[in-house]
């Protein structure tokens, strides 16, 4: 069952396209794949996941997406769907998407605003739904080229990655800012500026001192 679909921008990866929803899927479940999704468009948006194909495994479901032109195709699918048979869904939405408007898609800066491709996608998906039709077990038994390169990986190791990937920035950043006052311009102007003035008014100090003590030691011979 493709039980989720997201079409987004992959140059700064924004969620362009979901689909229509469905009543018997509006669940809470949903919403927090729908969250991981889009946390994975972040993911090949930054160059942390490859810019083709890849394949997700998360719990029993599995995230599909392929990138063409800049645009990510991604499905949330149950693990024993077929995958040459989710390509070749993400396909078909992918020469559906290229009669759009290219400036079109370039403008959109909210979330899932490009209401128009929904319908689409839900047309397209219905034809996937029973994978038992002559036409879906013709895509299945057909060259089996198709899958040969998709990568495939676990959800929680990239979420590892990205955590790692952070807690380095964060230790980076510490690192540089650990002395902001010493290490900074401001800093040196003024020690340039007062050190001559200290220096003066410690040697004046320590002449008066000296001029003191030496007064309390002739008053002192009488």
């Amino acid at each position: 069952m493709l039980k989720l679909t997201i079409v987004g921008r992959v140059r700064d990866g924004l969620p362009l396209a979901q689909g229509p929803r469905y009543v018997n899927e509006e669940n809470d479940k949903i919403s927090t794949y729908k969250q991981q999704g889009e946390f994975l468009l972040k993911e090949i948006s930054r160059g942390a996941l490859p810019l083709s194909k890849m394949t997700i495994f998360l719990d029993q479901y599995s995230f599909n997406y392929m990138v063409e032109d800049g645009i990510c195709f991604m499905v949330l699918c149950d693990s024993m769907y077929p995958r040459k048979l989710v390509f070749h869904y993400l396909q078909d939405l992918q020469e559906e998407f290229k009669k759009f408007d290219v400036g079109l898609t370039e403008r959109i800066v909210r979330p899932y605003s490009l209401i128009k491709f929904d319908a689409i996608i839900g047309n397209i998906r219905r034809k996937y739904v029973d994978t038992r039709t002559q036409a879906n077990l013709s895509k299945i038994t057909s060259d089996g080229s198709q899958e040969m390169d998709v990568v495939s990986e676990s959800f929680s190791q990239i979420v590892k990655r990205r955590r790692r990937s952070e807690m380095l920035t964060r230790m980076s950043e510490a690192h540089l800012h650990a002395s902001p006052i010493w290490c900074s311009e401001r800093l040196e102007i003024i020690a340039l500026k007062w050190i001559p003035v200290g220096l003066v008014l410690a040697v004046t100090t320590v002449l008066v001192w000296s001029s003191l003590h030496r007064d309390d030691s002739l008053l002192t011979g009488f």
